[in-house]
């Protein structure tokens, strides 16, 4: 039998120098999930946008620009290119970003996703894992440091609340952790979030918006506490412009087997 069902965890995870922050994940079966990407043309709280659309699984997608609410990166929907700002070169060509196409969800940086996807395609980042193994981020080679003017701050540096999408042999992994509060949820960094994943189950994942956007929904609820600054709580959640939605996919009868 196959495994068809959307597993919830909450985890009070410790770091190395003793630390702990909460931790969710949400666990989707390949099989019976289908991933699209939505464009919020106008920006909205990704738990309010759910309910008013009456989609039940999300998580926060790419960056965004928040004077405008544009989309920053590359951003593909059904195979055609919505309108967004570009990253700046030479970091655009090799952003790490999300395609869904046919079916199949991959996760690797831009150059080695298709130009011009048939399917869906979210430029978020950087990278985490790729095949089993933590990806160090010592070389900037994303360019989140040296194009930080185009985010909130440089989001190598430190911890803070952040989400992550992994993608393991038969599992999309949704995770998101609190942070921002003292002496209660530290937050992670970028290699902590990686270790994460790694220690999840994900054989590749990707880094997506985080901070005071950090927002992941389950069965219509918004599991994470956002944080717009240090113990400073959002009311309600931060708008957001991109997310990934987490829809049944009908399974075909020999895969039930």
């Amino acid at each position: 039998m196959v495994e068809t069902a959307v597993e919830h965890e909450l985890l009070r995870h410790r770091l190395s120098d003793g630390a702990t922050t909460t931790v969710y994940v949400v666990r989707h079966p390949i099989r019976t999930t289908r991933l699209r990407v939505e464009w919020l043309r106008r920006p909205e709280p990704l738990d309010r946008w759910c309910r008013r659309i009456g989609v039940s699984e999300a998580v926060v997608g790419g960056f965004f620009i928040r004077s405008s609410g544009s989309p920053l990166g590359d951003l593909w929907l059904a195979g055609r290119k919505a309108s967004s700002v570009a990253v700046h070169d030479p970091f655009g060509a090799v952003r790490a970003a999300i395609a869904v196409e046919r079916g199949e969800v991959r996760i690797r940086r831009r150059d080695k996703l298709p130009s011009g996807p048939a399917g869906d395609l979210l430029q978020a980042g950087p990278l985490l894992v790729e095949g089993g193994a933590l990806v160090p981020h010592a070389d900037d080679i994303e360019g989140f440091c040296a194009a930080a003017d185009q985010l909130d701050s440089d989001i190598t540096v430190g911890r803070y609340p952040r989400a992550a999408l992994g993608l393991a042999a038969d599992q999309l992994i949704a995770v998101a952790c609190d942070g921002r509060r003292t002496d209660v949820d530290a937050g992670l960094t970028l290699d902590e979030l990686g270790q994460l994943m790694v220690r999840l189950g994900a054989r590749d994942a990707i880094n997506l918006d985080g901070g005071g956007s950090t927002s992941l929904v389950h069965r219509g609820h918004l599991l994470n506490r956002p944080y717009e600054a240090q113990d400073v709580p959002i009311v309600g959640a931060r708008a957001i412009s991109t997310a990934l939605v987490f829809a049944p996919a009908r399974m075909r009868a020999r895969d039930a087997a």
